[in-house]
Formats: structure tokens, C-alpha cells, sequence
């Protein structure tokens, strides 16, 4: 079962507004249930780890050009070990 790292209670203002203190997000999913509870899991609005259709398009070009015996000679990176 998951731990509460703060708890505390809220009033909601005029406006129909909830604050949350010290959020370490800026958007919410929100759930309301019919028993009056809310619900809020954080999100992202931009994907993380996601590649760039140009990225993928880049490197599917990169691949046939390989295939295709279009290389250049390789890079010795050996003087960049630590």
C-alpha cells in the first residue's frame, strides 16, 4: 500500500477553486466518483522518451544506406576514453 507524504485539509474558494500545496506537478487527471471523491494523477503533457518522426525518418535512411554499401570510414572515438 502506498504511504501519504502530506496530508492536509482543503476548502475550495469562491471561484470553485482547490489549492494543493507544494505540487511537484503543474497538470492533474482529475476522477470525480459518485461517492464525492476526487481523484488527481499527475501527468505529463509532453512524451518523455518519444523520437521525433524526422529522427525516425533520418535513421530509417541512415539503415538502407548502410545495407546499400553507402558508409563512410569508421570514427576511431579511442581518444575520447577516459
Amino acid at each position: 500500500m502506498k504511504t501519504a507524504i502530506n496530508e492536509y485539509d482543503a476548502k475550495i474558494d469562491s471561484k470553485k477553486r482547490l489549492t494543493l500545496r507544494e505540487s511537484h506537478y503543474e497538470y492533474y487527471h482529475v476522477e470525480h466518483f459518485s461517492d464525492g471523491r476526487i481523484v488527481l494523477h499527475p501527468r505529463e503533457l509532453v512524451e518523455p522518451f518519444r523520437v521525433s518522426g524526422n529522427t525516425l525518418e533520418m535513421m530509417d535512411k541512415s539503415m538502407r544506406n548502410l545495407d546499400e554499401g553507402k558508409a563512410g570510414k569508421a570514427v576511431d572515438v579511442s581518444k575520447f576514453k577516459e
